[in-house]
C-alpha cells in the first residue's frame, strides 16, 4: 500500500525560483526603473493607502432590487428561436411562449403547451389567447414580425 500526503511548505523548485528571484532582486529593480523611466522605484516607495473600512451596518443581499415600475412587456424571439414576453424595464424573461421550429421544412411557431413537447407550459390564460397560432408557418423576417403582431395583439400588449 502506498501511502501519498501533501507536503508542508513550498515545493523544491518553487523555493529555488524565489531563492533565484531575491538573489537577483536589485538587477532586476534596476531594469524595472530602466522600463518604466523611474516610475517602478518611485511607486515602490510610496506609502500604500490604507484599505477603506466600512461604516455602520452594510446588508447585501444577493437579489436583483425590486421594481419601482410595473412590468411593461413585449414579446420577442431570440436568435435560437424562442419566442418570449420580456419586461422592457428590467429585461427579464416573463414568460416562454414558445418556440419557432422546423418541421418538413417549414419554420412555424409551436406553443409551449404539454402536447407541443414542453416542460414547462405557458400559462392557461395565455395558452387560449394564442392557441390559434398554434403551428402558423414563420417564413423570413416578415414573418418574424407578423408573428410577433398577431401575439401582441391576441395578449393585448
Amino acid at each position: 500500500m502506498d501511502i501519498i500526503s501533501r507536503r508542508d511548505g513550498p515545493r523544491p523548485e518553487d523555493e529555488r525560483a524565489r531563492r533565484l528571484i531575491e538573489a537577483n532582486r536589485p538587477t532586476i529593480d534596476r531594469l524595472a526603473d530602466r522600463l518604466t523611466n523611474g516610475a517602478w522605484s518611485a511607486r515602490q516607495q510610496q506609502p500604500k493607502p490604507a484599505a477603506p473600512q466600512p461604516s455602520g451596518v452594510m446588508i447585501h443581499t444577493a437579489r436583483a432590487s425590486t421594481a419601482a415600475e410595473p412590468p411593461r412587456p413585449f414579446v420577442r424571439i431570440a436568435l435560437n428561436g424562442r419566442v418570449s414576453m420580456v419586461d422592457t424595464n428590467t429585461g427579464r424573461q416573463m414568460h416562454h411562449l414558445g418556440d419557432v421550429r422546423r418541421r418538413d421544412g417549414v419554420d412555424s411557431f409551436r406553443l409551449a403547451t404539454r402536447e407541443n413537447g414542453f416542460f414547462s407550459p405557458v400559462d392557461p390564460a395565455i395558452a387560449a389567447a394564442l392557441a390559434d397560432i398554434d403551428g402558423t408557418p414563420v417564413t423570413g423576417r416578415d414573418g418574424e414580425r407578423a408573428l410577433l403582431d398577431a401575439i401582441g395583439d391576441r395578449l393585448q400588449l
